[in-house]
C-alpha cells in the first residue's frame, strides 16, 4: 500500500519525537544536549523604608564567562583529548564495602577531568583561560525594589548566573530580607504600630505626631469626648503598605493603644475621682458572707519571670527523671548478664 522504498522501523515514529532513544533515528543524543546551570542566589538585606518608598541598588557580582580567545574551547588549536582517567565519560564509579557481602557503587565526576570527559594537552592550553574555558568578570546589577515588595519575595536577572561551554546559563536571584523595624510591623498590606496613652490622654482625649516611614508627619488626635481603652485598636485607611504592582492603593495603618495607669492614688485624688465617675457597683453580699470568707493578700508579681522560674523547675525535674530512669535501666543490663 502507498508509494516510497523500504520498511520502515515502527520505533522512527517513536525517535522522532524522543531524542536520546535507545533505538536510534532522528533526533538529538542525549550526550548534546545542553544541559541548564545553576541559578546563583544572593540574600539581599532591605528595610521596611525600602520597602514603603522603592529602592535601586547597585551590587557588584563576580561570575565566569565563557573565554573570547578561545571560544570555550580551552584551548589554542581547538582540539581536546579522550579523558584517559574516565574514558571519556566524565563520571567515576567508586565501590565501598559497607560489611560482608555488602558493596556500594557511588558515581562522582572525574577529578581528571572535572567532569568534561576531555583533557588539553599542556602546551595547547589557551593562555587567557589556561584551559578552564571561562574566565572571572565583574559586572555591576541594578537591582530596582518595587513599592510593596514582600520579605522573601525574589528578584530574578535571567541568564546572569555563571556561563560554561554546552550550558544554558542560569539566573542570579536576589531574595529581599527585610530588617526588623523598631517601631512599625507589618502584616501583608497593613501596617501596625503602638502607642502609650497616658490615662489623663485615654479618657480626656489625645494628640500626637507619628512620622511615617516615607518621613510624612501624621497627625494622630482623638475625637472630642471619645474614651480609649487599654489593648483598643484604631486604623487609619490608605496609611498602610503600598500594594505591589499597585503603588497607588494602599492597605490600613493600625494603632495598638495601652493605656499607662498611676501606680497609686492619694486619698484626695481618690475622692475627686470617685466624685467626677460613675459609682461603684453595689456590693452584692451581706455581712454574714463576708464574715465567713478568708481575707487575701495581693502583690505585684512579674509574669515573664514567673514563667521562666516555673520552665526551670519543671527542666530540672525532667533531668532528674532521666538521671533515675538511666541508672536503673543499667542495674537490669547487669543482672541479666
Amino acid at each position: 500500500m502507498g508509494g516510497g522504498g523500504g520498511t520502515h522501523d515502527p520505533f522512527d515514529l517513536f525517535n522522532s519525537f524522543f531524542s536520546g532513544s535507545p533505538f536510534g533515528g532522528g533526533g538529538r543524543r542525549r550526550g548534546q544536549r545542553e544541559r541548564r546551570g545553576d541559578d546563583v542566589v544572593h540574600p539581599l538585606k532591605v528595610s521596611l523604608e525600602d520597602l514603603y518608598t522603592g529602592i535601586t541598588k547597585k551590587l557588584s557580582l563576580s561570575r565566569n564567562v565563557i573565554c573570547s580567545k578561545c571560544s570555550g574551547k580551552g584551548s589554542k588549536s581547538g582540539d581536546s583529548m579522550k579523558c584517559s582517567g574516565c574514558e571519556g565519560t566524565g563520571m567515576k564509579v567508586s565501590i565501598r564495602q559497607l560489611g560482608p557481602g555488602m558493596i556500594q557503587q557511588m558515581q562522582h565526576p572525574c577529578n581528571k577531568c572535572k567532569g568534561t570527559g576531555e583533557t588539553i594537552d599542556d602546551k595547547d592550553r589557551c593562555p587567557q583561560c589556561k584551559g578552564e574555558k571561562v574566565v572571572q568578570e565583574k559586572k555591576v546589577i541594578e537591582v530596582h525594589v518595587d513599592k510593596g515588595m514582600q520579605n522573601g519575595q525574589k528578584i530574578a536577572f535571567p541568564g546572569e548566573a555563571d556561563e560554561a561551554p554546552d550550558t544554558v546559563t542560569g539566573d542570579v536571584v536576589f531574595v529581599l530580607q527585610q530588617k526588623e523595624h523598631p517601631k512599625f510591623k507589618r502584616k501583608g498590606e497593613d501596617l501596625f504600630v503602638d502607642h502609650t496613652l497616658t490615662l489623663t490622654e485615654a479618657l480626656c482625649g489625645f494628640q500626637f505626631i507619628l512620622t511615617h516611614l516615607d518621613g510624612r508627619q501624621l497627625l494622630i488626635k482623638s475625637n472630642p469626648g471619645e474614651v480609649v481603652k487599654p489593648d483598643q485598636f484604631k486604623a487609619i485607611n490608605d496609611e498602610g503598605m503600598p500594594i505591589y504592582q499597585r503603588p497607588f492603593m494602599k492597605g490600613k495603618l493600625y494603632i495598638h493603644f495601652t493605656v499607662e495607669f498611676p501606680d497609686s492614688l492619694s486619698l484626695p485624688q481618690v475622692q475627686l475621682l470617685e466624685a467626677i465617675l460613675p459609682p461603684r457597683p453595689t456590693s452584692q453580699y451581706s455581712d454574714m458572707e463576708l464574715d465567713e470568707c478568708e481575707e487575701t493578700t495581693l502583690h505585684d508579681v512579674n509574669m515573664e519571670e514567673e514563667m521562666r522560674r516555673k520552665q526551670a523547675a519543671q527542666q530540672e525535674a525532667y533531668d532528674e527523671d532521666e538521671e533515675m530512669s538511666g541508672s536503673g535501666g543499667q542495674r537490669v543490663q547487669c543482672a541479666q548478664q
